[in-house]
């Protein structure tokens, strides 16, 4: 998931053009057109509102400290495997990962097939579940899939920006489709975009490529 060095021609040790003073000046700009930005509300609530931005809303809980960097509204495109027919498509997606203020992350993930033009061909995979993360850095995800089943992942972040986690429990719903187990790795990658690869166990019991998407920050 490391991002392609662009090069401009300039040495690295030119202090303009150092990575670090890149990376922020990267940020600032992308923070004019998201900073603002966070989910509606509706109604008024006797408790904190959901926010997918850390500038506004609840505190963030200390405890979430690791997985900060995730939170916010994220947009962009990937790759995929369909494994009932092994053909490979393209699909646009949106993340939307946010807090109320208590010891976990709300993740909500939906995905559309998309042409090689990117319009918009039919709805694919949707879930919805919560993140985790406990004192000896020991991440949960809990998440249930529209297909039809729920999953349980263990993992540990890797780096400041990035986590990886493999399934401990797949339990499928009798109308729901077959899943195998699976891997993901999740991490914010040089421009900022968060990126991820999932890995998923197929009916031969081998762990194949299953989904890659690269999403940039919509709000937050």
């Amino acid at each position: 998931m490391s991002p392609s060095d662009a090069g401009d021609g300039v040495p690295e040790d030119t202090p303009a053009h150092r990575p670090g003073d890149e990376a922020i000046n990267q940020a600032a700009e992308r923070a004019k057109v998201t900073a603002d930005r966070n989910l509606p509300e509706w109604g008024e609530l006797p408790l904190p509102h959901d926010t997918a931005n850390l500038r506004h809303g609840a505190d963030l809980h200390s405890g979430l400290l690791a997985l900060l960097p995730m939170v916010g509204v994220w947009q962009g495109e990937g790759e995929a495997n369909d494994p009932e027919t092994g053909e490979d498509y393209h699909f646009a997606q949106q993340i939307i990962v946010s807090h109320d203020g208590q010891n976990f992350l709300n993740w909500q993930a939906r995905s559309w097939v998309i042409d090689e033009d990117a319009n918009f061909v039919r709805p694919d995979l949707r879930e919805s579940g919560y993140w985790r993360i406990g004192d000896d850095d020991t991440i949960e995800l809990l998440l249930a899939h529209a297909e039809g089943s729920i999953e349980l992942f263990y993992g540990r972040p890797l780096t400041q920006t990035s986590w990886e986690l493999a399934t401990d429990v797949v339990i499928k719903a009798d109308s729901g489709k077959r899943t195998g187990g699976a891997k993901r790795l999740y991490g914010l990658v040089e421009d900022g975009d968060l990126a991820y690869v999932e890995e998923r166990v197929d009916a031969d019991g081998d762990l194949i490529p299953r989904l890659s998407a690269k999403l940039r920050r919509y709000a937050g």
